[in-house]
């Protein structure tokens, strides 16, 4: 799915309208109507529904909202910010059809307060409200009315469901916020994601759900120059059942190198999620003093002893060409640095299994943790051409890698990691708020599932396994695996805060919801995608 900016969007249904013949009032009726079905469902409870409506489009699909909602039995009331005859095209008709139906439209006037009478008695009794106000077509910041009403929303307790997008939010904004926009606790938009949805945090602290609804446009309608699209779409890969004769063979084998003294749980953390994600077969190759408790994380596991240093490292007396060749023999992906340490033992050993691996083009590599801070020193161990290659850093170990602070890092992650992937010929899993999947092909990838309980220990290696099972399973779809990984990744941690709270969230307990992640699909029998949030019905 394309992410677009404001201007693509309006294009987009420009060509909708003058070369595929769509009405453009269709397109409003469609955008309205997938408001008020949002809100039968996922609010089935509230009655009394306040609809805020602008001038401008946004306030013609709260028009059609209205009207549906009013159709289906709820109580409500809607307040137009001006006078009906400033209303003008789709958005006239769109009153038409209210007042045709239902009559009374209530007008708000400057100055705006709680003062009036029906104002007053409709918001304060109101159990849900419906911010039609503003779209993409207003720039903030908000002024007059609109900017009185952000406040006055701001002291009642009561969802509100942000028609596109909330109002005074600017559609091309990269920012986590924005200041001065009115609050959300939902989110439907239309036909395709823009800039703000994917990289701003819309519904706050409430986490509540962001769902893309078509509205008529064809695909080949929606252009774009951004070269950033939705993670969640490459999830599809997984959708398709295995055969009844699959066996083993078919789904990979991975290998994952990492442990060392105190550090067993990476690498098993590791292990266990790359066969819960369905890699056919899982080796963990760790310090032999170390290996027993690895080996318990589940019978299922396969494993390597290395010889090991005095401190418990990993050591370069593991680069005998055998015990390579052993080590690599039936390798499909191999996933190193989880708990390994970067003792200069440790470095020589990762460099030298990063040569080997380099003869085996075949063999995909996930990088992470001290493997990433290894080659940071290294970087001409970087050698993506012509393979698979993945990196997956934090913001620290991404200043590392391209000798900047953290600081310098966030402040424009989108441009940093698709220049480091082109430059490097590398996909790189830029993790943090909005993981970025970026590809040496240019494209960008914003993954949208996760949540702050994610903020733990053990969380990266968990992501570490699954991307090199997902990459075991569907290696001819390289960019497509990674991405769903990462998705699936948030998107079982979503389903465990389900069940759990942020504090008490464990690494493990995403992979004991992984199930749950699986069997979800993104787009439900309404049409919607969910990009953010979960459906009333799951959990």
């Amino acid at each position: 799915m394309k992410i677009l900016t404001a201007a693509e969007m309006r294009e987009t249904d420009r060509v909708t309208v003058e070369d595929y013949g769509v009405e453009s009032f269709a397109l409003m009726r469609a955008a309205g109507r997938a408001v008020a079905r949002f809100v039968l469902r996922e609010y089935a409870g509230c009655n009394r529904i306040v609809v805020l409506c602008g001038k401008g489009n946004n306030g013609g699909d709260g028009l059609v909202a209205a009207h549906d909602l009013q159709r289906a039995g709820k109580q409500v009331t809607v307040f137009l910010l001006g006078h009906p005859e400033e209303l003008k095209g789709d958005a006239r008709q769109a009153y038409e059809l209210w007042r045709g139906w239902h009559g009374r439209v209530e007008v708000l006037d400057e100055p705006l307060t709680l003062d009036g009478e029906a104002f007053q008695q409709a918001m304060t009794q109101a159990e849900l409200c419906v911010d039609a106000v503003v779209g993409t077509g207003v720039r903030p910041p908000l002024r007059g009315m609109a900017a009185a009403l952000r406040e006055i929303l701001l002291r009642l307790d009561v969802p509100v469901v942000a028609v596109d997008l909330p109002s005074g939010w600017d559609a091309d904004s990269r920012e986590f916020a924005a200041k001065g926009a009115f609050r959300a606790d939902a989110v439907v938009t239309f036909t395709a994601p823009k800039l703000a949805h994917v990289l701003g945090n819309m519904t706050g602290r409430t986490g509540g759900p962001m769902v893309v609804a078509p509205i008529g446009s064809p695909e080949e309608a929606v252009r774009s120059e951004l070269r950033l699209t939705w993670a969640g779409a490459s999830k599809e890969i997984f959708d398709v059942p295995r055969p009844a004769n699959a066996q083993k063979g078919m789904y990979g084998h991975v290998l994952v190198v990492g442990g060392g003294h105190g550090k067993s749980g990476a690498p098993a953390m590791a292990s266990l999620a790359a066969l819960r994600t369905g890699a056919g077969l899982v080796t963990a190759a760790v310090p032999e003093g170390v290996l027993p408790l690895v080996a318990a994380v589940t019978p299922e596991l396969m494993t390597i002893p290395l010889a090991q240093g005095v401190k418990g490292e990993v050591t370069s007396a593991n680069l005998d060409p055998q015990k390579m060749r052993d080590l690599l023999a039936r390798t499909t992906v191999l996933a190193m640095g989880p708990g390994l340490g970067q003792e200069p033992e440790t470095e020589a050993f990762v460099l030298g299994m990063l040569d080997r691996a380099a003869e085996r083009p075949e063999i995909a590599v996930v990088l992470d943790a001290d493997a990433l801070n290894i080659v940071a020193k290294h970087k001409d161990r970087l050698r993506g051409a012509g393979r698979m290659m993945v990196l997956t850093p934090h913001p620290g170990e991404m200043g590392r890698l391209a000798g900047i602070s953290t600081r310098e890092v966030q402040a424009d992650r989108e441009t940093l990691a698709r220049r480091f992937a082109q430059e490097h010929k590398v996909t790189l899993v830029l993790k943090g708020w909005r993981t970025l999947i970026a590809h040496p092909d240019g494209t960008v990838a914003v993954n949208t599932t996760g949540n702050p309980g994610m903020a733990k220990g053990g969380s990266g290696d968990i992501l570490t396994g699954m991307v090199a099972a997902s990459l075991a399973q569907h290696r001819a779809q390289g960019k497509r695996a990674v991405e769903a990984a990462v998705y699936l990744h948030g998107l079982a941690a979503d389903f465990a805060l389900r069940e759990l709270d942020e504090h008490t969230l464990l690494a493990t307990d995403t992979v004991a919801h992984l199930a749950r992640a699986f069997r979800f699909s993104a787009k439900d029998e309404a049409g919607y995608t969910w990009m953010e949030g979960l459906p009333q019905a799951h959990g």
